[in-house]
């Protein structure tokens, strides 16, 4: 059997972009230069080749996601101070991390006073999660209301709702802030309990389950709301005695100023 003639760098090029492989396509020269220079198998070349592929487009993906997420920028796990957790979760973060619960459709609702640091958890834990292969969509809660009641307006309910069903986890930012009319009040239960079971909610909350009826409105829907976020969930709950993060940097910034001030004389 004869020898294939060997190919070359832009013929294998000219395939790697016939197969949409567009990493192998960037990194083959520097990929066989390697391969040659540190006498690889064939077999160490191919899984290199596939290995990188592999990771780009894992990374393309998630960069896909990441703008599609709408999550806040600069809301990373590494930027958060994990003391501000209690203890349990804090224990629980690196099984968070992985995103498991999603694949159950569990929850996580996380409370606290304005400022302590739920919508940073909640968007960190969205970002840990678009890394592990996950869907995520960030929303103001008062904006998917809007977003519902003007589909439903539309007759486009039931069409929207399906939109949003592609995402695994939809974290809803301060429901607790919403004061809703019934009409509105109805999609955003329609919504809870769409997902019920089938997919993840994260919502943050400056309102304990017993002022819910402030959102709600009618006490019987208040408590089928809870009912269903409650079931397969995870509650994080930032104490009363955590202070706030913008109070914090206030602190910081009227004593850099002080120091400042001293230093200067005036």
């Amino acid at each position: 059997m004869s020898q294939p003639n060997v190919p070359s760098i832009d013929v294998l090029r000219q395939h790697c972009k016939a197969l949409c492989l567009p990493t192998a396509f960037q990194i083959v020269e520097q990929a066989l230069d390697t391969a040659r220079r540190e006498d690889w198998p064939l077999e160490t070349f191919l899984h290199y080749m596939l290995e990188q592929e592999l990771s780009g487009r894992g990374q393309r993906r998630a960069e896909r996601r990441i703008k599609e997420s709408h999550l806040p920028e600069g809301k990373m796990l590494s930027a958060f101070d994990q003391k501000r957790l209690p203890l349990r979760v804090r224990r629980l973060l690196p099984q968070l991390r992985r995103g498991e619960l999603i694949d159950r459709a569990e929850n996580i609702l996380i409370f606290g006073l304005p400022g302590t640091g739920k919508t940073h958890l909640a968007a960190a834990l969205g970002y840990e999660w678009i890394y592990a292969n996950r869907s995520v969509l960030f929303i103001p809660t008062y904006q998917l209301v809007s977003r519902l009641l003007r589909a439903k307006r539309d007759l486009e309910l039931e069409r929207e709702l399906r939109r949003l069903d592609r995402f695994q986890v939809v974290i809803l930012d301060d429901i607790g802030y919403v004061q809703q009319s019934r009409e509105e009040m109805e999609v955003l239960f329609t919504f809870l309990a769409e997902r019920y079971e089938r997919r993840s909610v994260v919502i943050t909350s400056n309102l304990v389950f017993s002022e819910w009826g402030q959102i709600f409105k009618d006490p019987l829907t208040t408590a089928a709301a809870i009912d269903r976020v409650v079931h397969h969930s995870l509650i994080v709950e930032f104490g009363s005695d955590i202070t706030s993060y913008r109070a914090e940097e206030a602190t910081k910034r009227n004593r850099k100023k002080g120091e400042q001030d001293e230093v200067t004389g005036e």
